[in-house]
C-alpha cells in the first residue's frame, strides 16, 4: 500500500526504512528537506492515490494540532489520520471528532521501540473504529515484530494511547527499581563488581527483561555511570498516568514514586532535604552540612 509519513527524525526515518523494506510505498514529509521525500504537507497529499493514509509522527501537543488542522483541510473524505507520536489520549478524542466532520477517519497508535525499532519491530498499541484499522493493517503487520505478538488493537479511539501512556507508566517503576538495586550494590564494600552482578541476572532470574539488557550495555560503557550527571527528564506520559490514576481512584504507588524520583533529580540543592535537614537537627540535634 502507499503511505504518507509526516515527521522523520529518530523514529519516524526508520519506521519509514521499515515499511519500505516491507515492500510498501512510502511518501514522507519532515521540515528538515534533508529527510523529507515532498517539500510540504500538501505535496505529499498530491503523491498518494485515493483513499490515503497518513501517518503522523511529531511532538505531542501544538506541533501534532497543527498537522491535523493542515490534514484536514487538505485530505478527502474516506481518508485516513494515523497519530503515531506521543499524544494524550484526550487529545485523540478531539481529533477524532474534528477529522469525523470532514469525513476522514482517524487512528491513535503508540509505538514503541525506540531506536531498537528498525531491525527488532516496534510495538504497537492502536485504538479506533476496525473499518479504519483495517486500512493501516498492511502498515502494522509490516512494522510489528515478528511472530504473533508485538501489535494489539486496543479499543475505541483513545485507547492505543492510553494503553501506551500505563506501558510508560510502568517502565518508570521498573527504571526506578533497576536504578536503586545498583546504586544500592555500588555503595557497599563487599560487592566488588556490580556491573558482573547485573551481568548475571540476564539468565535465569525473575527479573531478567531488556531493560536489564540495556543496563548492562551502559555499565559496559561506563562501569560506574562517572560520565553521567544524575538527572532525568520526563517525556509526560508519566504525568499522565498518574493523574489518570488519580481521577479513576486507582492506587500507583510505585509508577507515582518513580516520577517523583526523576523531579528531584533536578534538583542540585534540594529545598526540602534542606527542611528535613534542619528538623533532625532541632528534634535530634543530627549534624548539618553547611553550604560550600
Amino acid at each position: 500500500m502507499e503511505l504518507g509519513l509526516v515527521g522523520l527524525g529518530k523514529m519516524g526515518g526508520n519506521m519509514r526504512e521499515r515499511i519500505r523494506r516491507a515492500g510498501h510505498t512510502v511518501v514522507g514529509y519532515d521540515r528538515n528537506p534533508d529527510l523529507a521525500d515532498v517539500n510540504s504537507l500538501q505535496g505529499l497529499v498530491e503523491k498518494l492515490k485515493a483513499p490515503r493514509v497518513v501517518w503522523v509522527m511529531v511532538p505531542a501537543g501544538a506541533a501534532t494540532q497543527a498537522t491535523i488542522d493542515e490534514l484536514a483541510e487538505l485530505l478527502s473524505p474516506g481518508d485516513i489520520v494515523v497519530d503515531g507520536g506521543n499524544s494524550r489520549w484526550t487529545d485523540d478524542e478531539k481529533h477524532a471528532e474534528e477529522l469525523k466532520a470532514k469525513g476522514i477517519g482517524f487512528v491513535d497508535c503508540g509505538v514503541s521501540g525506540g531506536v531498537w525499532g528498525l531491525e527488532n519491530g516496534y510495538a504497537l498499541m492502536y485504538g479506533g473504529d476496525k473499518d479504519d484499522v483495517a486500512k493501516v493493517q498492511p502498515v502494522f503487520d509490516a512494522l510489528k515484530p515478528e511472530g504473533d505478538f508485538g501489535a494489539v488493537h486496543a479499543g475505541k479511539v483513545g485507547a492505543g494511547h492510553f494503553a501506551k501512556m500505563v506501558h510508560n507508566g510502568i517502565e518508570y517503576a521498573m527504571m526506578q527499581a533497576y536504578a536503586e538495586g545498583w546504586e544500592l550494590l555500588e555503595k557497599v564494600d563487599s560487592v566488588t563488581d556490580v556491573r558482573e552482578v547485573f551481568r548475571s541476572w540476564q539468565e535465569g532470574t525473575v527479573i531478567r527483561s531488556w531493560l536489564l539488557d540495556l543496563a548492562v550495555n551502559a555499565l559496559d560503557d561506563d562501569e560506574h555511570l562517572e560520565k553521567l550527571r544524575g538527572h532525568a527528564a520526563d517525556s509526560g506520559e508519566g504525568r499522565w498516568t498518574v493523574e489518570a490514576a488519580i481521577d479513576n481512584a486507582v492506587p500507583l504507588p510505585a509508577i507515582t514514586a518513580s516520577l517523583f524520583a526523576r523531579f528531584a533529580s533536578r534538583q542540585d540543592d534540594s529545598p526540602q532535604m534542606k527542611m528535613i535537614a534542619a528538623l533532625r537537627n532541632q528534634f535530634g540535634g543530627h549534624a548539618v552540612e553547611s553550604k560550600k
